[in-house]
């Protein structure tokens, strides 16, 4: 297996044949890893996925990233040699011209990864990394909700906030390659001190999934009601739905704070349009609690608000586009 000093390993672009040339994708998780195989079409023709919670470390991810393409080359009867490229996406700052993860705190021992060079040693294939939530910035614009623009913004939400975001129909990522980071936004409702190093941002820890279940947590309500304990974000928020009124009251709460981010957002950068995803930000009770709240706010000009067409294949779609990219030199 590469290491992470392995030298760097030269691969060479050639045309890519629609009718024989394969792509490999990578959504590397918190929890879960899938990685994806892809025809120059762009159509996933297999899939794989692994549990990264107790093999996060970068050696490990590598040994599965490596079995998963292994297994899906077997499931498909596919050659090795038809591989032209691989594109992999982290949930962590990460420098996509270098290739390399810097931070993220839901991967055990990720500090300055060199992923795309281990990547690319292990695999032998040209490799591209990038952000999981740019990345699915990048599906959501080339297959799902923001085709074709050039100004929006794919927000997801879920255990933490991010965003990937499109200016100019350029992704926009920062000198320091932290553009998006919303979830350390301050705004009304949210707690007004800095954040600490390895520590939630004001905005994540109350509407992200987590923020959310310990409002539900901290309930005189459902301690006094003998209301079900363990319910994540989703659920609370189906409860409103169907009349519960402190469920009601965390999702009033949640749309409105996250309204006041967007609208922010939108007078900063003038975004025509705002994908919400992520396990949370597709709730169909937050995303209509949402554009409810929001609809007042007209000036400068009101936002568009819409779901995730792609859902939880946006990284892996925003993957194979980048890893097609890649093999097309």
């Amino acid at each position: 297996m590469a290491k992470p000093t392995a030298p760097h390993t030269k691969t060479k672009s050639l045309p890519i044949h629609k009718d024989r040339d394969y792509v490999v994708a990578v959504d590397i998780g918190g929890s879960n890893l899938r990685v994806a195989l892809a025809d120059a079409n762009g159509m996933i023709r297999a899939k794989w996925s692994a549990s990264t919670k107790r093999t996060s470390s970068p050696g490990m991810v590598l040994a599965q990233v490596r079995a998963g393409v292994q297994e899906l080359l077997q499931q498909t009867g596919i050659a090795r040699r038809s591989l032209r490229a691989i594109a992999a996406g982290a949930p962590g700052v990460t420098d996509h011209k270098a290739g390399v993860v810097f931070a993220t705190s839901y991967l055990r021992g990720w500090k300055n990864v060199p992923l795309a060079q281990l990547l690319q040693s292990e695999l032998r294939l040209p490799a591209v990394v990038e952000n999981d939530v740019k990345l699915a910035a990048v599906g959501e614009r080339w297959l799902g909700a923001a085709r074709g623009l050039r100004d929006f913004a794919f927000l997801a939400i879920g255990t933490g906030i991010a965003a990937g975001i499109f200016v100019n129909g350029e992704l926009v990522n920062g000198p320091a390659w932290v553009a998006g980071e919303v979830g350390y936004m301050i705004v009304p409702g949210t707690p007004e001190g800095a954040a600490k190093p390895r520590t939630p941002g004001s905005l994540e820890t109350v509407i992200g999934g987590e923020g959310i279940r310990q409002q539900w947590m901290r309930s005189e309500h459902r301690k006094s009601s003998r209301i079900v304990d363990n319910l994540n974000a989703t659920a609370i928020f189906e409860r409103a739905s169907n009349g519960d009124r402190f469920a009601g009251t965390i999702l009033e709460r949640s749309a409105r704070i996250l309204t006041y981010a967007i609208y922010n957002i939108s007078t900063v950068l003038n975004c025509e349009l705002f994908v919400l995803g992520g396990g949370v930000g597709t709730s169909k009770p937050l995303l209509q609690a949402a554009r409810r709240i929001l609809k007042p706010y007209t000036q400068p000009a009101r936002p568009k608000l819409v779901a995730s067409t792609l859902g939880a294949d946006a990284q892996l779609i925003g993957a194979i586009r980048l890893a097609l990219d890649k093999a097309a030199g």
